[in-house]
């Protein structure tokens, strides 16, 4: 093992230490282990975290240090709001940043309520200046032609006023405070921790005030993170490891296995792109990896596994087969978008050769969908439709997702393999079974290929949750210009893609003379553009 594949097996802990912890890739996991039993993981030199389990004749005292704790931090963001001598703010917010880092979780949540309802903005100054403003009377305007300027200017003066103080007290104060962190070194890594915090506690309970402290704290952030911000970097073999270890430890889409799994998708024939930011060095927020191929792939297995790849010079497609974020609080914040039309400018530049540029995409909704629709129908079904029948009308919920010869084919399969009442409740079965054991069976897959192509195609082009594509995928490449190409067969045949989509994958295509107007189609109007074949196996 060389000095690279060491330091990477052995370095301390692979994701930063905050409230949101994804599941760790099998190779992160392997070196958690390795740093969970060294010696230095094993100090008993920690801070008091407060939450966890302690004999009873401790809990008194505990309760009274976190308590300590909590004030102690809710002074130091009461100052960093409140100081103008800006010769100790940097202390200040490095107290506060470091002392809410070492609180509990539940006095995280309970600063953030502070933080939302406290500093939030002046209502009743608001509602003041309002009723001052509509109080004034409108003047009319009459232009002076000879002297090119508002004869009456003067009158407006009050409006001006008003306007300008309007536009003060909207802000509320808690605007200071992430003003504040944002110049403050690693501010900008700490306000998306506190926003991932944000986020889980509104997963819990939606609680307005948090909701508003978290939309304005999204719109900062957007702002901060603007494509000019951010750099484009290409991550290599060569890169230092601490580097190498995020893109182990945040690939998200298919988990990185081993070393070896590590400098394939960094070697020959491969391509992986961050976005770093100055203020976070070292960590890219966002990363895409791509496979130059000869066509669009079909299934991962061809883009992970098969070995050796082709020649770069006889490639014509950059697929893009994973995109991951590495910060959890810059959830909604679309670097996406950008990174994905900066790539493919900077592979136009370097091969010109290539002409496609493609995904091989999850369908992460699919299952969850296509499950909960046929429970419903299948109750619907047997608690409805007696009803409804002696009634002669029919539920205007129900409907059979299914064509009369899926029906009769799905009723056709042997007893001994699966039961059910009628057609979608032995799809509900099969597909429910444990181990996905559907897919072992030839039969059984001549006869779910068909229905689950049709019925996928159906959930990408149709279901929609306001106006927008219900899959959370289809959604993200939609709005972003790509049109939806194919999709494909047991492309994913890991437990992970055969619980979530039934083992299918998509083709999105990016064309790059009609990316600009699908986005604007898309996020106008809905409309979701898509091949004639695909189009072809949805019926209208």
């Amino acid at each position: 093992m060389n000095k690279k594949a060491l330091a990477i097996l052995m370095r301390a802990r692979m994701r930063p230490n905050n409230s949101i912890n994804p599941a760790l890739s099998p190779l992160a996991k392997e070196m958690n282990q390795v740093n969970q039993n060294s010696p230095d993981s094993q100090s008993t030199g920690h801070a008091i975290r407060c939450d966890s389990e302690e004999p009873s004749e401790m809990r008194t005292n505990d309760a009274g240090n976190c308590e300590r704790e909590f004030e102690l931090v809710r002074t130091s963001m009461h100052s960093a709001i409140s100081m103008s001598k800006t010769e100790d703010l940097d202390s200040i917010l490095h107290n506060f940043s470091e002392g809410y880092s070492n609180l509990s979780i539940e006095n995280r949540r309970k600063l953030l309520l502070v933080l939302a309802r406290e500093y939030d903005l002046n209502r009743v100054h608001v509602r003041e200046l309002i009723k001052q403003y509509l109080g004034l009377e409108l003047p009319g305007v009459t232009v002076d032609k000879a002297q090119g300027s508002f004869s009456e200017e003067g009158l407006f003066s009050s409006f001006y006023r008003i306007e300008r103080n309007l536009r003060h007290t909207l802000r509320p104060l808690y605007e200071v405070l992430f003003d504040r962190l944002n110049t403050h070194p690693g501010g900008l890594r700490f306000l998306s921790i506190l926003r991932s915090d944000i986020l889980s506690f509104l997963t819990e309970e939606n609680i307005s005030s948090l909701r508003a402290l978290d939309s304005y704290l999204k719109e900062k952030l957007s702002t901060w993170l603007s494509p000019a911000a951010l750099e484009l970097h290409q991550i290599t073999w060569d890169d230092p490891a601490s580097l190498l270890e995020k893109i182990v430890a945040y690939e998200a889409v298919h988990p990185i296995s081993n070393l070896l799994d590590l400098k394939r998708r960094l070697g020959v024939g491969r391509r992986c792109f961050g976005y770093l930011h100055p203020a976070i060095p070292g960590e890219p927020l966002i990363f895409i990896e791509v496979a130059l191929l000869k066509n669009i792939a079909q299934t991962i297995q061809e883009v992970l596994w098969d070995s050796p790849p082709i020649p770069e010079n006889e490639a014509t497609c950059a697929l893009f087969y994973s995109i991951s974020s590495t910060q959890p609080g810059l959830s909604g914040i679309n670097l996406g978008k950008f990174l994905i039309k900066r790539v493919i400018t900077l592979v136009i530049r370097e091969m010109p050769h290539i002409s496609t540029f493609a995904t091989l995409s999850p369908i992460p909704g699919f299952m969850q969908w296509l499950l909960s629709k046929l429970a419903s129908q299948t109750k619907l079904a047997e608690s409805d439709m007696s009803q409804s029948l002696a009634e002669g009308s029919s539920s205007t919920f129900w409907e059979n997702i299914l064509k009369p010869e899926e029906e009769k084919a799905l009723m056709s399969i042997s007893k001994d393999i699966t039961s059910g009442k009628n057609g979608m409740e032995v799809m509900f079965n099969l597909l429910t079974s444990t181990y996905h054991k559907w897919t072992k069976s030839p039969e059984l897959l001549s006869v779910l290929e068909p229905l689950l192509m049709r019925l996928c195609a159906r959930y990408l082009l149709q279901e929609k949750k306001r106006g927008k594509a219900l899959d959370s995928v289809a959604n993200f490449h939609l709005q972003n210009g790509a049109m939806i190409e194919r999709i494909n067969w047991m492309a994913d045949r890991s437990d992970k893609g055969l619980s979530q989509s039934g083992g299918i994958m998509v083709n999105y295509v990016y064309s790059l003379e009609h990316i600009d107007e699908f986005a604007y189609s898309y996020l106008s109007t809905g409309d979701i553009h898509a091949s004639s074949d695909l189009r072809c196996t949805v019926e209208p």
